[in-house]
């Protein structure tokens, strides 16, 4: 594929000095990454509409930016109906949630379980973490590397293996204080990106907004989906039960999230970080849809503009990327392409300081060398978040086969979530649970979660036993599994008897 000569040099200026901003942004918080506090929690110092706009930005990926558009543009809104559910997550995250971690103060999401109900359910909370993680660094790296390819013409896999490379280095450097604030400045230059997109492509359009809605009303291409009772397709319903449990599950259980949470200097900060970020994310997504249809519409009436290797199905996260590297005027072009690395790099550098906290903390620290000094501690942190990144691309490179980002994604989410959001919730709900009912719910959960995934790729498996369920739904009824199966066995095994903790004021109960 040759280079597009679309790309001028007012584009690669707009380009470099948005990534000279993002470096210089990363090494001026190298003073204040050098302790483990400092790395993984920004001294619990920041504004809440700092990390808000983080927040924000740990929703807001490439993922948002090209593969919405890129399901919007081959089908209709259906995926937006994820959006919805977010307010209700925000909404609890703010009533229990957010309370209950800046009260526990741990810089692990994952701790509160040990100490509830045992080691086993820390280290399999956290080690689900980690690969949903990974998944999504190498989801987001793939998407990050479409517009490049089709702007320069290099091979994809070259592309992956430089970002992944470049966000690395980019996150060891700053720590969480660098990348909260580079995610707020991402945030800002991705919102402005879309914006400027969606408005260049109504007023592409000879008959404007008007001709838009026609041809988009004409194809159902604003469809939330089928509101039947099937739960074997993505209807209205089961995108919506997907959305609760995975929204729910991002702000109770994620690192990314309670990391934020902890950074900001107050509850009342906190709670304005969340609020923000949640809140925003419902019109922000709405846009990114508006973008896929619009592109529809461009390219009915301009038909002629548009290769027919881009009309394949297949090719849709690819139309997008297309578009603004031929259509788009000088400037605006790096702009977009400086959102969509934005995007990126937002979400990346979050999963890569996350994860890297989790293994310090749930691993090295717990298993290996419990009386780690501050200099193991950071050369660890340091070590780690190299070799996520390296995990991170390689997963990148796979995602070269799949034919759809957004459908893989979800459906890795929702495996490799594990339903530990139901694990969560046995603990949070009730201190009568014993250790024993929880891990039978989770071996539940773990079975349904393996027979719903694998059954239906058993061809030599009788119907009778394939899961006639949408992939959508292994999160929601593995948690739903875990969380119900251990409020039963806490009938069978009897409620767990509370010992106090002499030494933490009566706060803490032990493992039953």
């Amino acid at each position: 594929m040759a280079p597009s000569p679309h790309f001028t040099t007012l584009d690669g200026v707009v380009l470099s000095v948005y990534f000279i901003a993002t470096l210089a942004v990363g090494f001026s918080f190298w003073r204040k990454s050098r302790s483990v506090e400092g790395y993984t929690a920004a001294n619990r110092s920041l504004p809440g509409w700092l990390t808000g706009l983080s927040i924000l930005g740990t929703y807001v990926s490439s993922i948002s930016f090209l593969a919405l558009p890129g399901r919007a543009f081959g089908g209709n809104w259906n995926p937006f109906v994820f959006s919805l559910a977010i307010p209700l997550a925000t909404w609890v995250a703010v009533r229990w949630f957010l309370p209950f971690y800046r009260r526990e103060g741990h810089i692990s999401a994952y701790l509160h379980l040990e100490e509830r109900f045992g080691p086993w359910a820390r280290t399999y909370a956290s080690a689900c973490y980690l690969a949903t993680q990974i998944a999504r660094m190498g989801a987001v790296m793939y998407l990050m590397a479409l517009p490049m390819n089709v702007l320069l013409g290099w091979d994809i896999r070259w592309i992956i293996l430089a970002t992944g490379l470049t966000v690395t280095l980019y996150t060891f450097i700053g720590g969480i204080v660098a990348v909260i604030w580079t995610d707020a400045i991402q945030t800002l230059v991705l919102i402005v990106g879309a914006f400027a997109c969606a408005s260049i492509m109504v007023v592409g359009l000879p008959g404007g907004p008007a001709q838009l809605f026609e041809i988009a009303a004409t194809q159902n291409k604003f469809s939330l989906g089928d509101f039947g009772p099937s739960l074997a397709t993505s209807t209205f319903w089961v995108v919506l039960f997907y959305g609760v449990v995975i929204n729910l599950q991002n702000f109770g259980i994620d690192q990314n999230y309670v990391q934020r949470y902890l950074a900001s200097k107050s509850d009342a900060e906190a709670r304005k970080s969340v609020w923000l970020g949640g809140l925003l994310y419902l019109p922000l997504s709405a846009v990114f849809f508006f973008i896929g249809t619009a592109l529809f519409a461009y390219y009915t009436v301009h038909a002629d503009q548009l290769p027919e290797i881009y009309r394949d199905p297949a090719q849709a996260d690819r139309v997008f990327p297309y578009f603004i590297v031929t259509v788009l005027p000088a400037g605006v072009t790096g702009l977009l392409i400086a959102s969509i690395f934005a995007a990126a790099m937002s979400t990346v550098s979050s999963s890569l300081n996350s994860s890297a906290t989790i293994i310090v903390s749930d691993y090295y620290k717990r298993y290996f060398n419990r009386q780690a000094t501050e200099q193991q501690s950071m050369r660890m942190l340091i070590l780690v978040t190299l070799v996520c990144g390296v995990l991170g691309t390689v997963i990148g490179l796979a995602m070269t086969r799949v034919k759809s980002a957004l459908d893989a994604w979800w459906m890795l989410a929702g495996i490799f979530g594990g339903g530990t959001l139901g694990l969560f919730l046995l603990g949070f709900i009730s201190r009568r649970i014993p250790s024993r009912a929880a891990l039978t719910g989770v071996v539940a959960g773990v079975v349904v979660i393996l027979w719903m995934t694998l059954s239906p790729k058993i061809t030599s498996l009788p119907a009778a036993f394939q899961s006639p369920f949408h992939g959508f739904l292994i999160i929601v009824f593995g948690t739903a599994t875990i969380l119900l199966v251990g409020l039963l066995a806490t009938a069978w095994f009897g409620p767990h008897r509370i010992k106090v903790a002499a030494d933490d004021g009566g706060r803490r109960c032990s493992a039953g």
